[in-house]
């Protein structure tokens, strides 16, 4: 590819704008993924994206207390890059020295540009390439753009009325403020979900009063975690098939978790009896038993796994509040029975914008298209990793990639495989642009919303899985089966523009016309 970046002093600004042949935004287990295939495949013209100043994604913000996976180790990594794990269960910092350890192995380093935010992308339909311009107004150009921004990256705030006014600490618990010691204070945490899951046990053992305000119970079951002993470690490491089978019993476990939201009834069924027999076992006040009930059917919203979540709850200075939080004043939080609960601190365990797919980067396609409008009743994308009106622009982990039950890793690396393919393709057909079709698309999306139909996530709660009431987020099928759907690329579900024929010199100098000069007809 010409370097654009060079030549005579009569250039244009816009003629030495960089231009990469693939784009990658994010530095997660997404984007760190797609650049290593791109490597092995000799594709050396690309730029790991990322706002922040290292890699990780959200394993490097999320640094709270008692961080760590619900999916054990052998199977939250990639199949291709093994690792010393500790224990079953991987915490935030082991996951970030395995993500870590991948850029070293796989010599990312000199591909990853760090605090460099993309805050818009314009395609040119004439150039088939895309604009970037970045934080600091500068711009780059590349012919693909992988976005792989994630879908838990953007903490999520209460709308309360006071919130700013309060005067004590505060903070998202994916903006945790490490430098405040938390030892006798007045704690209030606002949400129940995965994060306080992990959170507030920590945080109660320390805390003087911990008041945790609840909108609706999550189904905890146990989670089955221990540190691996030196023989376990020992034959994980010298034995790789030992590995290997591990994995493939965590993924049919997760299988069996995922059938359960699915609405396979008998799968459901052995689910509550495991979550009902914990709760009876770790609570036996009837009023707080009460409290931890869900009243919305099992896998609507995220199912967690805690082994000390319900036995922190029943500590003497743990409150679990059920009433609405309505607002805040500079010392309280005040609920809708009109109480005050005067507090130190206030952590919001409200999670994220995860049905915002790629904001707040703007995002325009064909014909001046917006990306964010198009989605404006509900994100969608081809297989989740293509939108009509957008060439050349893949998204990893996009609308309707999101698991219940199993690991990510596994639909990343699908993805990648499938983009991977898609590149070659272009590659050898001499193709400047694929955009996927609409009417693929359009079936797609019929075939997500038919299938979800039955699902718990489509049940009546309210959760981060839909917009509307419908699926925007999660795969409504056995994992194993998106694996199988995204295995081929398929050009014939995409428009391909090829390269255009250059026109000799000679010929367009004598002006003639006819095929030689322009085409066909």
């Amino acid at each position: 590819m010409q370097d654009h970046r060079r030549g005579a002093s009569s250039e244009t600004d816009q003629d030495r704008t960089e231009v990469l042949d693939v784009a990658i935004i994010g530095s997660g287990f997404g984007g760190l993924g797609m650049a290593i295939s791109l490597l092995q495949a000799g594709t050396t013209n690309i730029a790991v994206l990322e706002k922040d100043d290292g890699v990780g994604g959200t394993w490097r913000e999320n640094t709270y207390p008692g961080a760590a996976c619900d999916v054990p180790s052998h199977l939250y990594s990639y199949s291709f890059h093994r690792f010393d794990w500790s224990r079953r269960y991987p915490p935030q910092a082991e996951i970030l020295q395995y993500i870590e350890s991948v850029v070293s192995t796989f010599g990312l380093a000199p591909y990853l540009r760090f605090g460099t935010e993309v805050r818009a992308a314009a395609w040119d339909e004439a150039q088939a390439w895309w604009t970037l311009t970045l934080g600091g107004g500068e711009q780059l150009r590349a012919r693909v753009v992988v976005s792989a921004v994630g879908q838990l990256n953007r903490p999520a705030y209460p709308d309360l009325e006071g919130r700013d006014r309060f005067q004590g600490a505060s903070w998202h618990s994916a903006r945790w403020d490490h430098d405040h010691d938390l030892t006798g204070q007045r704690v209030a945490v606002i949400g129940t979900g995965a994060s306080a899951i992990q959170f507030v046990p920590e945080v109660a053992k320390d805390a003087a009063a911990v008041h945790v305000f609840q909108r609706s119970a999550p189904y905890i079951i146990p989670k089955p975690d221990r540190p691996y002993q030196g023989l376990e470690r020992a034959l994980y490491q010298r034995v790789p098939l030992a590995e290997k089978l591990d994995r493939a019993s965590i993924f049919l476990r997760g299988e069996l978790l995922t059938s359960a939201i699915l609405g396979s009834r008998s799968a459901r069924a052995n689910v509550e009896k495991m979550w009902r027999a914990f709760l009876d076992e770790e609570i036996t006040d009837p009023e707080l038993h009460a409290a931890c009930e869900p009243d919305y059917v099992l896998g609507c919203k995220r199912i967690l796994f805690s082994n000390d979540w319900y036995a922190t709850l029943a500590r003497p200075h743990v409150e679990l509040v059920t009433d609405a939080v309505t607002g805040l004043t500079p010392s309280s939080v005040v609920t809708a029975d009109g109480r005050e609960r005067e507090v130190d601190v206030v952590v919001y365990g409200t999670g994220f914008q995860a049905t915002g797919f790629l904001q707040p980067m703007q995002v325009t396609g064909r014909d001046g298209r917006d990306l964010h409008e198009a989605w404006a009743e509900g994100a969608e994308a081809y297989r989740g990793l293509a939108v009509h009106g957008f060439p050349n622009l893949f998204v990893l982990y996009g609308p309707n990639t999101n698991l219940g039950g199993n690991s990510i890793l596994f639909m990343l690396e699908a993805q990648i495989r499938y983009i991977q393919q898609a590149l070659d393709q272009m590659a050898g057909l001499d193709l400047v642009a694929l955009d996927v079709r609409d009417d693929a698309q359009d079936d797609f999306r019929t075939w997500v919303d038919a299938t979800s139909h039955d699902t718990a996530w489509e049940s009546g709660c309210h959760s981060w899985y839909t917009t509307g009431g419908r699926n925007t987020n999660n795969w409504p099928a056995l994992t194993y089966k998106y694996g199988r759907l995204v295995k081929t690329f398929d050009l014939f579900d995409y428009d391909a523009r090829p390269r255009p024929v250059a026109v000799p010199e000679t010929v367009a100098a004598s002006g003639a016309s006819g095929p030689t000069a322009g085409g066909t007809r």
